[in-house]
């Protein structure tokens, strides 16, 4: 157990006795406890295996690989249609957990397996990403904007794809365009 995690484990909360619970899980699989993104993140040689994180509805066991993962029980959840590796494992209630504890542990141990094995997961490219119309006008005719774009890191140019593809409205595209111009030609991404 990692002290600088204990905080996560001891707020008083609706899901504190089945993160617990997880917690227990997740280090009896032999793995390094961390702190990653404010969330308790189980690791092999520095490698994200799992995390715990818990929402108003339900807690969960994030697979950062879990699409590689033979899911046999059919209980991975592919959070967004944008998330392309990590799949969740849902609970509401602790007692899910602990019927579950048997088949959490496996896909654990599945999950370190195909860590050791070296097996990576095939991203999409940023090219395959949708670029809307109202930020590919700006790329045409705003050369300095387009050089920007191209120096950002893949992530980060997925990033902004995917926040100005959003909108239904052409008008709300523009605008987002618009107000993350700035941000791009300073070489940040969305959230820097």
């Amino acid at each position: 157990m990692n002290p600088k995690v204990d905080f996560y484990f001891n707020k008083a909360n609706k899901w504190q006795e089945a993160v617990n619970l997880l917690r227990t899980i997740a280090l009896d699989c032999g793995l390094t406890e961390e702190l990653k993104w404010g969330c308790p993140c189980y690791t092999l040689n520095g490698s994200n295996i799992v995390l715990i994180h818990d929402f108003k509805e339900y807690c969960a066991f994030l697979l950062f690989k879990g699409t590689l993962l033979k899911d046999n029980e059919a209980i991975l959840i592919q959070q967004t249609e944008n998330v392309q590796s990590a799949r969740q494992i849902r609970f509401t209630t602790a007692l899910q957990i602990v019927k579950m504890k048997t088949i959490l542990k496996a896909y654990i141990l599945e999950a370190i397996a195909v860590e050791k094995a070296g097996f990576k997961v095939e991203l999409k490219k940023t090219t395959e990403y949708n670029i809307p119309e109202e930020f590919q006008n700006k790329l045409d005719h705003i050369p300095d904007l387009k050089a920007a774009f191209e120096a950002l890191t893949p992530g980060r140019q997925r990033g902004y794809l995917l926040h100005f593809s959003a909108p239904k409205q052409s008008k709300t595209r523009e605008a987002r365009v618009e107000k993350y111009m700035p941000q791009i030609l300073n070489g940040k991404g969305l959230d820097d």
